[in-house]
């Protein structure tokens, strides 16, 4: 009896062991994962019916089913229905449109999407997971049309333009060019007008502009920014690099800014800061100008810039430049803004009302300011021994903001000006313009206000 209540404990105590066993080994075991299928698509999808719907799922086992209806809210009808011969761990859930007529009665409907996976959890019958989505369908474009534009453009020039794009589903609205820059236009005046500046950089020998309107959908207008291009000369100077410069401004520089490169000849660490730390102190400026109004604005005006009073132009916008040493070519560059020259430490006053974007030294540049004046245009000051205003700050027109030096790459006191386009260098030489602004900007946009009102 003894003997036979032993031999049941012992079965008893192995049944329980193996049932732990097996417990623990379908706990952990991968065929019986416990996670469902992720149905990867947004809550809310916008439809043209041009390409089949991608729906993303995936699965840490494996999809062996899928199956997707539309429904209308009274008719629902299957639009997919698959089962995988071999599981996917992810799937791409193609659902193209109804050849019948069910899906152009109504704009909105509900896509409801079921999956299931390989796992054996939930006695061998996997889990399992659904997904009911918002789907608007719309074939229509955005509405898009020029209201006015500038006559033409320069090459290293400005123009403006205002038009109208309405969608209640638009996505994505810019500025294409030839050359992979993209201006962000700004809300203006009223709901679904926009205005930008254009710039045409002054590296670049053709340009083209086209508004393209995208909206959630996938449907896309375009329209051409009618400009008269115009020719444009720029000057060509051969400079001649000396010993005396190499072993001593360029020495200089090379210790503050690169010294690792310190060990570098003369003529290699000059051909450094040409070609690299021109390339990142110009980027910089570029990431910090390449940004826009985003809310809606009502007009746009400014007053013709004059930073330094009774200056002499030293160098001019678009100079290309070609360096030469011992009589050998060594680098070429362009000059990207104007440089003016006056007293020591002269006084640097802010033309237009803005706000400081930036305050700090920067390579070649030495002390560089850029002051944001509103629709993506900013104004530069280069070389500066000292800032009166700091980062953030709103300058008054005619607030001094700076004072001239001979920071960074100068040789002598003077100050590097430039005005920016959304990330773009262009002609200052405009901007000094009362007669240019007005006909090529300010008349602009009055006159589409005009057109504006009468719609």
């Amino acid at each position: 009896m003894r003997r036979q209540k032993s031999y049941a404990g012992i079965i008893s105590l192995i049944i329980f062991l193996l049932l732990i066993a097996g417990a623990f080994f379908i706990y952990n075991s991968k065929m019986f994962e416990r996670n469902a299928p992720k149905i990867l698509t947004n809550d809310t999808i916008y439809w043209n019916l041009k390409k089949p719907l991608d729906i993303l799922i995936s699965d840490d086992s494996g999809v062996k089913f899928t199956n997707a209806t539309l429904s209308d809210g009274k008719n629902s009808i299957v639009v997919a229905n698959i089962i995988y011969k071999q599981p996917l761990k992810q799937v791409h859930l193609l659902i193209k449109p109804p050849k019948n007529s069910f899906i152009y009665k109504k704009k909105h409907f509900i896509l409801n999407i079921q999956s299931v996976d390989t796992s054996k959890w939930n006695f061998f019958s996997g889990n399992s997971a659904s997904k009911k989505i918002n789907l608007f369908i719309d074939m229509k474009r955005p509405e898009l049309y020029t209201i006015n534009s500038s006559y033409g453009i320069r090459r290293g020039g400005s123009a403006v333009v205002i038009f109208k794009a309405d969608d209640p589903n638009l996505k994505n609205l810019y500025i294409t060019t030839p050359f992979g820059k993209k201006f962000i236009p700004t809300p203006f005046y009223k709901k679904d007008y926009y205005i930008s500046l254009l710039a045409w950089p002054i590296k670049e020998k053709k340009f083209r502009a086209n508004i393209i309107a995208i909206d959630k959908a996938g449907n896309i207008s375009r329209a051409h920014i009618p400009l008269f291009l115009k020719a444009n000369r720029f000057r060509k100077e051969k400079i001649t690099i000396k010993d005396s410069f190499l072993n001593n401004k360029i020495a200089n520089f090379i210790s503050d800014v690169a010294p690792k490169i310190s060990t570098k000849s003369p003529l290699e660490q000059f051909v450094y800061v040409e070609n690299n730390e021109r390339e990142i102190n110009e980027n910089l400026i570029n990431k910090i100008t390449s940004k826009t109004d985003t809310r809606l604005i009502n007009n746009f005006y400014l007053k013709p810039f004059h930073p330094l009073t009774n200056a002499a132009v030293v160098a001019h916008f678009g100079d290309f430049r070609t360096y030469y040493y011992k009589g050998k070519k060594i680098t070429t560059s362009y000059h990207l803004g104007i440089d003016l020259a006056s007293i020591s430490r002269a006084k640097i006053r802010s033309s237009n009302k803005g706000v400081v974007a930036f305050a700090k030294f920067n390579g070649i540049y030495g002390n560089n300011m850029l002051v944001y004046h509103g629709l993506g245009l900013y104004s530069l000051y280069g070389h500066c021994s000292e800032f009166l205003v700091h980062e953030g700050e709103i300058v008054k027109r005619g607030q001094i903001i700076a004072r001239t030096g001979k920071t960074g790459m100068a040789l002598g006191d003077h100050l590097h000006f430039g005005i920016i386009v959304q990330g773009v260098p262009v002609a200052p030489k405009e901007w000094f313009d009362r007669h240019w602004m007005k006909l090529n900007i300010f008349d602009v946009i009055k006159d589409a206000k005009k057109i504006i009102d009468k719609k």
